[in-house]
């Protein structure tokens, strides 16, 4: 029974999640990809407290997926060191990531999480409509 009760409530969290990103500026979804990375993140510190390796690992995984898109997005073009230093950063924190999954490191875990929230409020600060 709780296969049946999960699967419409999944199924309604991924249209929800999906019209958001319909409906959503390029703005708003790198936001949402930084509030993803931010929940995994998350996710990732409650699961390696409770010893759940495996979903410690799927969280990282995760993380390291959006991290990905986050620095596929960069405009080399336009974003001139920014992007650099950007592109940069994101590699530095795959690599944390990395380590943190592989050592089971909170530490590794708390200093994502605060880069990307650094990162986050950066982004969420800056006014789409003065580009």
């Amino acid at each position: 029974m709780e296969a049946s009760v999960n699967s419409p409530v999944k199924q309604y969290h991924q249209l929800d999640i999906e019209t958001a990103i319909d409906a959503a500026t390029p703005h708003q979804l790198i936001d949402m990809l930084f509030k993803g990375a931010r929940d995994r993140i998350i996710q990732a510190q409650g699961m390696m407290e409770h010893g759940d390796m495996e979903g410690k690992g799927g969280a990282i995984n995760t993380c390291i997926d959006i991290v990905n898109g986050l620095q596929a997005s960069l405009d080399h073009e336009q974003g001139g060191d920014i992007a650099r230093n950007l592109d940069g950063l994101y590699d530095y924190i795959q690599r944390r990531l990395f380590r943190a999954n592989a050592d089971n490191d909170m530490e590794a875990l708390t200093e994502v999480l605060d880069l990307i929230t650094t990162l986050r409020g950066a982004w969420t600060s800056i006014d789409p409509a003065a580009g």
